[in-house]
């Protein structure tokens, strides 16, 4: 049986700072991000006693607990790890040339990035994402935690924009708080992740129909690179 855990964080509370206070990584790690671990393994608990009793009446709620609450905690356990008080500015390598093949410039990028983030709807995060049908970079906007998701897309940088991430420090100007996460951004973290998706496949490659442009593709890295 699967038992979720809260992973440290990497650096300590006041490391982001000025950019996020230790008082939100605090309350965002220790409390917010356990509640989704706590969660997610009381819906494991409470599935395995269902199974047991054969008794499956209540499996509809339990799974929408399952996915909310283990979505919440790989999100946050990426989103720590994508930051670093030694990141922020653009990337380079691989995930560089994949950002201006597929979004045209990392300035268009940061654009995209930051005006999904602003325009979610209720709770939720914003995601750059790796597609293996179409093999190119996107970004998509996830409600809560695990609604709206493209399927098949593998989240490889995140924005958290729920206001628990954020408020105590920037109030009602959430997309100052999107850009600061630029001076943040762990792009060594993002390039493993971008080289890791890039392995995944789907075996669909007859249900995409990607255009490429030569002068950029001929320098993009092979997938597994």
């Amino acid at each position: 049986m699967t038992t979720y855990s809260l992973p440290p964080l990497p650096y300590a509370f006041d490391a982001l700072e000025p950019y996020i206070s230790s008082e939100i990584m605090e309350l965002h790690h220790d409390k917010h991000h356990q509640a989704y671990v706590d969660g997610a393994n009381r819906a494991i608990e409470m599935l395995k006693d269902a199974r047991a009793k054969d008794d499956f009446s209540n499996l509809a709620a339990l799974e929408r607990q399952l996915a909310f609450n283990v979505s919440g905690h790989i999100l946050h356990s990426i989103f720590w790890r994508n930051l670093s008080p030694d990141g922020g500015g653009p990337p380079g390598g691989g995930i560089a040339i994949a950002i201006e093949r597929d979004f045209g410039g990392f300035t268009v990028f940061e654009k995209q990035l930051r005006q999904t983030a602003a325009t979610i709807m209720g709770s939720g995060w914003a995601a750059l994402v790796w597609d293996p049908v179409s093999r190119r970079l996107g970004t998509t906007q996830i409600y809560d935690h695990q609604s709206n998701v493209t399927q098949a897309g593998v989240p490889i940088l995140v924005v958290d924009a729920w206001e628990h991430a954020y408020y105590l420090q920037y109030k009602t100007r959430k997309t100052d708080y999107f850009a600061a996460l630029s001076n943040l951004w762990d792009w060594e973290d993002v390039e493993r992740r971008f080289l890791r998706a890039q392995e995944l496949d789907l075996e669909l490659e007859d249900v995409a129909f990607v255009e490429v442009a030569a002068n950029i593709a001929s320098q993009a890295p092979p997938p597994g690179s």
